[in-house]
């Protein structure tokens, strides 16, 4: 199943359900007015939707042409939007460009904080940026939606509260992270709004792609035009997504429709060392960040500059006959 929020001029939208091949919706107010209204009685209300979803294919209902650009964030706003890091490789370049190991206990608890969640980017929403020399920056990301989850829940029962999944653009501005950090509270002007892929999914759309709690697909980013990065969200995953959840609900409650997500999807070269840029025949990268950091490695300094006004970024994950899955989060950098 599939499921979006159109754009109708209030905070949350309107939930529809759209067709497999992301060119049909169907309201679906009638069942539940909003996605998080959905989440909120998900044992309930997703047998309706399912049973819409099913009509919209056989397209016995009616339906509208679903386009992408008229949708919001699937949740425009949420209780809760926690963001991880799954990825370990991505936070050993990091430490490794400033001469720093990474400690034993990454391996083992996962990092996470707490971003804002009152008002998601949409996903053809501009990124706004009222200073260059703050560093903006895409992270290409998964992000999972939960149902209400117990305080304490194991990594196995987790993967069963994981009810939708999402690509997230997670923005963030790399000149303000440091001095943010050194007040060890961690991040908050660093960390602007987000932006998630125009479509949720629930796992049995992945079919085989969704195994162990993780999507096994390339991670489609393009950077003004050009393929940027293909890393593989199965691949190199220290954490899976249910972990993640796991750790985010040890001392607490998680309410329906918190948001998780993966922490910026990097894999390792094929040498086991740094990964190289798709025009090299590499995965790529993820955010502009990691190849700034195998730069400075490689060479003592970074070349790539971060984003600027002008500058645009295409996430997008694809099936193996090549369909999106997701719809694309589009974004242009304004200056505001």
């Amino acid at each position: 199943m599939k499921l979006a929020t159109i754009n109708n001029g209030t905070r949350d939208g309107k939930l529809v359900v759209v067709s497999k091949d992301l060119t049909r919706c169907c309201a679906a107010g009638y069942i539940a007015p909003t996605l998080q209204a959905a989440l909120d009685d998900w044992a309930r209300i997703a047998p309706q939707l399912e049973v819409l979803a099913r009509d919209v294919e056989h397209e016995t209902v009616p339906c509208e042409r679903f386009h992408e650009r008229q949708a919001h964030s699937p949740l425009p706003r949420a209780y809760q939007w926690a963001d991880g890091s799954a990825y370990i490789n991505h936070v050993e370049l990091v430490r490794k460009a400033r001469g720093s190991k990474v400690p034993d206990s990454f391996y083992t608890d996962p990092l996470m904080y707490q971003g804002g969640s009152d008002a998601f980017l949409p996903p053809r929403g501009a990124i706004p940026l009222a200073d260059p020399a703050w560093g903006c920056d895409m992270e290409g990301e998964i992000a999972v939606i939960t149902d209400d989850v117990p305080m304490g829940v194991s990594a196995g029962d987790a993967a069963g509260h994981i009810k939708l999944l999402m690509l997230v653009n997670d923005v963030s501005l790399r000149g303000l992270i440091p001095a943010e950090l050194e007040k060890g509270f961690g991040f908050f002007q660093s960390k602007p709004a987000s932006a998630f892929s125009p479509v949720a999914v629930t796992p049995d759309e992945l079919g085989e792609a969704w195994a162990d709690s993780l999507i096994h697909l390339p991670l489609m980013v393009d950077y003004n035009g050009q393929p940027f990065g293909r890393a593989n969200a199965g691949q190199d995953a220290t954490f899976n997504l249910a972990q993640l959840v796991a750790h985010a609900a040890k001392t607490r409650n998680l309410g329906a429709g918190t948001v998780i997500g993966s922490g910026t999807v990097s894999n390792k070269g094929a040498d086991g060392g740094a990964g190289t840029p798709v025009s090299a025949g590499g995965a790529g990268y993820s955010c502009i960040a990691e190849i700034r950091m195998i730069e400075t490695i490689a060479g003592g300094a970074a070349v790539t500059p971060f984003m600027q006004a002008g500058d645009t970024v295409r996430i997008e994950m694809r099936d193996a006959a090549g369909r999106s899955i997701f719809g694309a989060i589009e974004q242009d950098v304004v200056e505001v």
